[in-house]
């Protein structure tokens, strides 16, 4: 069968998450439902970041296969796209190696957490950014974020009960863009456990807003205690930015 890869952004606010929940509305449940008009049969997708409710994107990927799709691929964001709510867009579609996987073949995935600050909450920003009142020392917040980079084991900033074979995951960057008047964490690593973002981005905040010391990303990076980090961000700031392969960089002819 042909497999294909899709890119996908969406406004997540009014989803139960990337992925199928029997009765609520999905961004896998819309995806799916559209590829089956197209295909005239059950087309079952996998994302590369299965993002919670509330949560957006804008360079997901996603990956499925089927002979049964008879549109040529560079009309299919057109075609998809007639089918999908407004909130959901495919921006790019190809055609993949049969051993591609949106999720197991991404070497690096990149999260953008956006706050703003202000007296009340702004109408044009509220889906899409996360309102701290107060104003944070970003001095601070940088020198806290240095310490996520490398590789260790971030059990200590996943919610509880999430099984994983493994908590080590390699941060390859935090970046802080300061300049505008949504401000903006990016975090680049090769995976993610569950509510690590935002996890790290409660504990970032915190100590932007002098509630607790730097030294406590390396604490709770030592022992793995979630007690000791931050409260967890709420979803509405969190968004998946991108997806990258080694597919990208060292292209196969199919």
């Amino acid at each position: 069968m042909k497999n294909f890869r899709l890119t996908v952004q969406y406004d997540g606010t009014d989803f139960a998450g990337f992925q199928v929940q029997p009765g609520l509305p999905t961004v896998q449940g819309e995806l799916e439902s559209a590829l089956e008009v197209l295909t005239r049969g059950p087309v079952r997708i996998v994302g590369a970041g299965r993002t919670d409710a509330g949560v957006h994107a804008e360079g997901q990927v996603v990956s499925f296969k089927t002979d049964c799709l008879t549109v040529p691929v560079p009309r299919i964001p057109v075609a998809m796209n007639s089918l999908l709510p407004p909130s959901i867009r495919v921006i790019g579609a190809e055609l993949v190696p049969s051993d591609f996987h949106a999720r197991y073949s991404a070497v690096r995935k990149t999260y953008r957490y956006q706050i703003y600050h202000g007296p009340t909450t702004d109408v044009f920003l509220r889906r899409f950014a996360f309102w701290v009142p107060e104003p944070l020392e970003w001095g601070l917040v940088e020198k806290a974020a240095a310490l996520l980079v490398g590789t260790h084991d971030f059990a200590g900033f996943a919610s509880t009960g999430s099984s994983v074979k493994t908590t080590v995951r390699t941060m390859f960057s935090v970046e802080l863009d300061t300049s505008s008047r949504v401000k903006a964490m990016r975090f680049t690593a090769d995976g993610f456990l569950y509510n690590m973002v935002r996890s790290i981005v409660g504990t970032l905040l915190e100590i932007g807003l002098g509630r607790r010391p730097i030294e406590s990303v390396a604490e709770v990076l030592q022992t793995g205690e979630r007690s000791l980090a931050g409260p967890t961000a709420p979803a509405v700031g969190l968004v998946l930015e991108r997806v990258e392969y080694e597919l990208d960089t060292h292209p196969r002819v199919l």
